[in-house]
């Protein structure tokens, strides 16, 4: 008897080592708050949702707000934040800065006190957009799901100053790529980049940005559902993109609204719904920018992947971190070996896998310009007309150590030179002694590189990474 007791003892004491709980109360809230609103924790633990019921807040006897968080294992440590709903509304830091995510490691019947500074959509700080970034509309109708979306929209810099028309890029999870305010872990810095692409004399597009649902996130960027997650949405959310929002776009702006100027990207789930997109609509679009994508929700993805196949031309851009979870490298490898053997060409495919890179925003802003001059080459780098000229083909652009310029003679001439783009030479004698230009020495940026004989000059606009 004794024997069975001490087995039922030793495990009551292991269920208490096991499992453990804490209380999280907030002590502080910008004075601000809406007093109709309620307060969600979100974290790692319930998949990042912003507006769960499961875990929206509580008052207390002293009037603030709590949330108990148990059947964690002792020793867990989770990350998480708190939101008004929905990623539009999470806590900003004391200035209004975007905070990194909370992080709490479960003892024993733990309490824990929480200060909230201020909220991404009201007194949060200032807009960090550019002044080429606008809203296209703040509650946008979605008639395939019933709902309401803010849309960016950033325009290049000669927009209002030419007559010229533009490709577009319809990007997922418009919130985080413009704007730190109204960013949930940090913003792309997509207007920046490509403005500073503009200034170093490239070509830069159109870009829609459409603000995830919060809650209705993981439905509208899954076509399938998971038995954990749900899901499954993402159908009727392609048709919003393809049947409303981008003719709008298209009657509203000066786009290029044919396939080969149009591209859809976004990462996580967002890089499933555009690799999802772009096989499913290959009449539409033409490139995809596809950065951390979640294959791992639905195995359909590969079954899809099969029926679609290749229909037609076009660049598929996989990006993901060698730090990210799961079978993340793995299942990118995978797809891009499934894509070549469905026929499509090695040169309209793209991977890289950064080593050190993690599932974040740092990760996707830092590989946003090179993915963006490889999915649109051919418009990025266009070259200047020139009177009586021709230009050059220059191979691989962009470039990091060697320039090669194909089908060129080089015995029709001996020696040209390099410019920055406001016309200052950098190297005043380039030598073609072999096939290639050793570009190694240069800053990275955008160069004209020239090379003149009697009857013709010949030039051709390179970046060098």
């Amino acid at each position: 008897m004794k024997k069975y007791s001490l087995i039922i003892g030793l495990f009551v004491l292991s269920l208490q080592i096991v499992t453990a709980q804490a209380t999280f109360i907030i002590d502080s809230l910008p004075d601000y708050t809406p007093p109709e609103d309620i307060l969600y924790i979100a974290g790692d633990f319930q998949g990042w949702n912003p507006g769960d019921p499961a875990f929206a807040l509580q008052k207390n006897g002293e009037n603030k707000w709590f949330i108990v968080l148990d059947s964690m294992s002792t020793g867990t440590t989770i990350q998480y934040k708190f939101t008004r709903g929905d990623w539009g509304t999470v806590e900003k830091g004391e200035f209004g800065e975007e905070i990194p995510n909370r992080s709490f490691t479960f003892g024993n019947g733990d309490s824990v006190g929480i200060m909230i500074y201020n909220w991404a959509d009201i007194g949060g700080g200032n807009s960090t957009a550019s002044e080429n970034v606008s809203i296209v509309d703040e509650e946008f109708y979605i008639p395939q799901l019933d709902h309401y979306r803010r849309i960016w929209i950033y325009l290049p810099p000669d927009y209002n100053n030419s007559q010229n028309s533009y490709p577009v890029i319809y990007m997922q999870d418009g919130q985080n790529i413009f704007d730190t305010y109204t960013s949930f872990a940090g913003e792309w810095e997509i207007d920046e980049s490509l403005n500073q692409l503009y200034d170093d004399g490239n070509n830069v597009p159109i870009v829609v940005g459409i603000d995830n649902g919060g809650t209705e996130r993981i439905n509208e960027y899954t076509p399938w559902t998971n038995l954990q997650y749900g899901g499954g949405q993402g159908e009727l959310y392609l048709d919003f993109i393809v049947e409303t929002l981008k003719p709008f776009i298209d009657a509203n702006y000066r786009t290029l609204s044919g396939r080969q100027s149009t591209a859809i990207w976004g990462s996580s789930l967002g890089g499933l719904i555009s690799h999802y997109g772009i096989l499913k609509y290959q009449d539409i679009f033409s490139k995809a920018g596809i950065f951390s994508p979640s294959y791992w929700f639905s195995d359909t993805v590969w079954t899809f992947t099969q029926e679609m196949g290749h229909q037609q031309n076009m660049k598929i851009y996989q990006l993901c971190g060698s730090l990210e979870a799961g079978s993340m490298v793995t299942d990118t490898w995978r797809m891009n070996d499934t894509l070549l053997n469905l026929g499509f060409l090695a040169d309209e495919l793209f991977v890289k896998i950064v080593e050190g890179g993690d599932h974040n925003e740092q990760l996707w802003r830092e590989n946003f310009t090179e993915a963006y001059l490889w999915l649109f080459a051919s418009f990025a780098n266009e070259l200047e007309q020139f009177e009586h000229s021709d230009n050059l083909k220059l191979f691989p652009n962009p470039a990091e150590d060697k320039l090669y310029l194909p089908n060129f003679d080089k015995n029709t001439i001996n020696s040209g030179t390099i410019y920055k783009m406001d016309g200052t030479c950098v190297i005043k004698t380039v030598h073609l002694d072999e096939d290639f230009i050793d570009v190694s020495l240069l800053k990275p940026g955008t160069y004209i590189i020239e090379f003149k004989t009697n009857k013709s000059t010949f030039q051709g606009k390179f970046v060098k990474k």
